[in-house]
């Protein structure tokens, strides 16, 4: 397992360098100047030679690109050229923000998809089995910015059940807890039938193994072969999805956090990108990227830690 730690973890640095390099070069590829789209048209040439100077752009971009990786492995993600606050600051201060949205979407998906998915399965062929697919699959269609949109004319301008914008009173628990709910519900209801569909089809693969058979022959109750047998199982493939879907909870976050005004690292990219601030968009897909890989590092050891089998393979 420490191996294998080690592995995914040398991977991971790989995948995070090839990332930035691949956005350094995106960026600059768009056209126009962001020291002048930064000072505006009126800025004198000075000025814009300074502003390039100052955000490292008079620099060939071989060189921009070692200069980022120099100040990133001593700690340094830049300075903002608009506020003049270190990067890392804010992008860290957003991050909370966005990483309380994207669990409260997955652990909402988590506790409704799975055992909707369990009793589908167990149930098979039968008319709640047809229903829960039927609805489960209209989940999955549906974006998530549509859902937000509803949700929030319906439960927050209609029913005036739940807050519309912000993130709530900052330490005031409840207000926060009410404010996410919707956010929440847009970005996660698309999983509820993901995760019932993949749940239903690997618990019914599980169930006709040999093993589930040799528990049942030897007369254990069907709770047991379902729940510490079976189930433990099926929920590999989702424990695996879950782990790569943190890449599109992020971007269904970015939406989210526009619709509802909420702070977010989404919102802070999409901001970041608007303006060609690219101390900011550098610093922000950097965190968003190596929470990916994180998020599927421990996909991966939790599946090593569910299966033996996987254990003996590594």
């Amino acid at each position: 397992m420490l191996f294998y730690l080690i592995k995914r973890l040398a991977l991971g640095v790989v995948i995070v360098m090839l990332a930035v390099t691949l956005l350094f070069c995106m960026i600059h590829l768009v056209p126009g100047d962001p020291a002048r789209i930064l000072l505006g048209p009126r800025a004198t040439p000075e000025l814009i030679a300074s502003m390039s100077a100052r955000m490292g752009l008079d620099q060939p971009l071989p060189i921009q690109i070692l200069l980022f990786f120099g100040n990133l492995f001593r700690g340094d993600l830049g300075m903002d050229v608009i506020t003049n606050r270190p990067v890392a600051d804010m992008v860290f201060g957003q991050l909370p923000y966005t990483l309380w949205l994207i669990f409260t979407a997955i652990g909402f998906a988590m506790v409704i998809g799975i055992p909707l998915g369990c009793y589908s399965a167990l149930h098979r062929n039968t008319l709640i089995d047809r229903v829960t697919g039927v609805l489960s699959v209209a989940c999955i269609t549906v974006p998530a910015f549509v859902v937000a949109l509803y949700s929030l004319l319906i439960f927050a301008v209609t029913l005036n059940w739940f807050p519309a914008v912000g993130a709530g009173e900052q330490g005031d628990f409840w207000d926060q807890a009410r404010h996410i709910v919707l956010p929440a519900l847009a970005i996660g209801l698309s999983w509820i039938g993901y995760l019932a569909r993949l749940v239903r089809a690997s618990m019914l693969e599980v169930m006709g193994e040999n093993h589930i058979r040799t528990a049942r022959a030897y007369g254990l109750p069907e709770r047991v072969v379902v729940f510490r047998y079976a189930l433990k199982l099926a929920v590999l493939p989702t424990v695996t999805v879950i782990g790569v879907g943190m890449g599109f909870l992020l971007s269904a976050a970015l939406f989210t956090e526009i619709v509802f005004a909420r702070p977010g690292i989404g919102k802070l990219i999409f901001d970041s990108i608007t303006t060609r601030n690219y101390p900011v968009v550098m610093g922000s897909v950097l965190v968003s990227t190596v929470l990916f890989v994180i998020s599927t590092t421990l996909s991966d050891l939790v599946n090593a830690w569910l299966d033996p089998r996987i254990r003996s393979s590594l």
